[in-house]
């Protein structure tokens, strides 16, 4: 089984937070894309991991965040 571990993607449910200007834009700036994630985001990492290009991929956790856990500190 393979999992994705999506940062906050814009969705509304979202829609609240992000109306905060000044939360959204600390938050972004801490992902190294400098966006938030789209649907067509996740999308895409599901595409690929129900495709045949995926056969080989088992037990991971696809990590679907632009970067933001490259600068995070160890816990």
């Amino acid at each position: 089984m393979n999992v994705i571990a999506p940062i906050l993607t814009e969705t509304p449910m979202t829609a609240g937070m992000m109306a905060d200007k000044e939360l959204f834009e600390a938050f972004v700036r801490r992902i190294p894309l400098r966006r938030i994630a789209q649907p067509e985001d996740l999308a895409a990492a599901c595409i690929y991991l129900a495709s045949d290009a995926s056969d080989f991929v088992t037990g991971h956790t696809l990590v679907v965040d632009g970067g933001w856990t490259l600068h995070q500190e160890p816990a």
